[in-house]
This record gives C-alpha cells, sequence and structure tokens, in this order.
C-alpha cells in the first residue's frame, strides 16, 4: 500500500535532483515538470479516495470474514429517516454502524440512545462535518473529533473508537488528529452514491453487483431515496443470506473505549 511518508520523500528527492540537473542540462526541466505533476495528481487522487490509505491505515473490508456478513454503515445522521433505518434493520435482523455528526446527535439525541439500544454501533463523523476540514490544521480537525466524542459520550456513556472523515477526506493534519485523539479510521469498500444518484433501482444496481463477503457499505440516513433503496437491499440480502454486521464484528475491533 502507498504510504505518503515514504512517497513524500522520494517525489522530493527525484524533484530536486531533477532541478539540480536542469540548471545544467535545460533538457531535464520538462521531466521536472512532469515529476512534479504526477505528485500532485497522487496526492489529489490519495486525499479524496480514503480506499488508497495513504495518509492513515484506513479499514474498508475484511475478506477473511469466516460467514458471509457485511457491514451497512450510514453517515450524517441522526436525522428524521434515521427511525426508518432503524426500524427496517429491525424487521430484518440486522445491525449496522452509524456514523454520527455532534450537531445532529445535539438535536437529535433520542434517536442516538436508540441507536445504541437497538445494538448497533455509533461512530465519530466530526461535530460539524464541514465542506473545508481538508483544509484545517491539526488542532482544528482534533477540536472536531474531541466535541462528537463528548456529545457522544455524554448521551450514551460511549466512546467511540471508529472515525469516518467527512467526504472520505484524508489528509497530513487528519491523519494526525486520528492518531492524537486515538481514532481508527473506517472507510468502505462500496460507496452506493445514494445522496447523488436520482432513484433506489439506480443506487442498487450500484451495490449488489460489488456485494461480497467482508464488505463495508456507505449510505446515509439522510433521505427516503436511501430508506426505500435499503428495504429493497435487504431483501436482496435476506434472500442470500447476507448478514449485515456492526463494524465492531466485521473487523474484530472494539468499537468503544
Amino acid at each position: 500500500m502507498l504510504r505518503h511518508t515514504y512517497i513524500k520523500w522520494i517525489f522530493t528527492a527525484v524533484c530536486l535532483l531533477l532541478l539540480v540537473f536542469s540548471f545544467y542540462d535545460s533538457s531535464f526541466f520538462p521531466w521536472l515538470l512532469i515529476t512534479g505533476g504526477l505528485w500532485l495528481a497522487l496526492t489529489a487522487w490519495a486525499s479524496f479516495d480514503i480506499r488508497s490509505g495513504y495518509y492513515i491505515k484506513t479499514t474498508v473490508s475484511n475478506s477473511s470474514v469466516k460467514q458471509s456478513s457485511v457491514a451497512l454503515t450510514f453517515d450524517d445522521g441522526p436525522t428524521e429517516y434515521t427511525a426508518e433505518v432503524l426500524d427496517l434493520l429491525k424487521k430484518f435482523g440486522q445491525k449496522a454502524t452509524f456514523f454520527c455528526i455532534g450537531t445532529q446527535v445535539e438535536k437529535n439525541p433520542e434517536l442516538l440512545q436508540r441507536i445504541v439500544s437497538e445494538g448497533h454501533l455509533v461512530g465519530n463523523h466530526t461535530y460539524t462535518h464541514s465542506s473545508f476540514i481538508g483544509f484545517w490544521p491539526v488542532q482544528r480537525v482534533s477540536e472536531e473529533i474531541r466535541t462528537t466524542q463528548k456529545v457522544i459520550s455524554a448521551y450514551t456513556g460511549k466512546t467511540p473508537v471508529f472515525f469516518r472523515p467527512p467526504f472520505g477526506v484524508t489528509n497530513p493534519s487528519i491523519s494526525k488528529a486520528c492518531e492524537k485523539n486515538g481514532m481508527e479510521v473506517v472507510g468502505w469498500s462500496i460507496r452506493s452514491l445514494d445522496t447523488v444518484l436520482k432513484n433506489e433501482q439506480t443506487i442498487l444496481k450500484r451495490i449488489l453487483p460489488r456485494l461480497r463477503k467482508g464488505s463495508i457499505v456507505l449510505l446515509h440516513d439522510t433521505s427516503h431515496k436511501t430508506t426505500r433503496t435499503l428495504e429493497q437491499l435487504l431483501l436482496v440480502m435476506k434472500q442470500r443470506n447476507i448478514q449485515s454486521v456492526t463494524v465492531e464484528e466485521l473487523i474484530e475491533i472494539k468499537g468503544y473505549k
């Protein structure tokens, strides 16, 4: 797996070497530009694809599980739609993991408590879910994580171990903030795009062909579209004898401190 620490020094060394050569032979300058461009492209891709694990170790699946198990995960709640999601999970006897936003928890503490009481797992998804988190320094990212930890703990008595950064964005600041707060980063192997795609059939067609043992599926408990998709997904899972478990159970790491 590519890791930022090693790649950074390799590209830095190569670029410096090419820069020195360019002073003596201008034919090396285009290679300097190409190398710099590749570095920027790699950095951009790695920052927006959480599955790369480029900046921090990230769990995206576990194909070594013995049973035919997957982990359904829901981001950005709890919201008015979370109750519908919980009703469906209860109806089909499935468990899930909810990566909760701190401000949403403060608005809907009873839903957070229901998530926990019904045997689901809660993870940290920052306090504000800001679109600018990728530009924040370590201290501010750390504050987002810590504040959400306190809010979740205040209502449930539990302090999450798992963290999912907004939009799946990672960078050195987010990596250091996670390490500072002892968080395990969880991504996904299947991104449903349920906030982007127009209808549940299109979303299902994206999920089902990719669904296999050990998958972690990204969904959002933020719309009726997703709840309708979830009901159909759970029906197919029942037919295929696929069980959804918490991330804790799927990867065998304790979900709370």
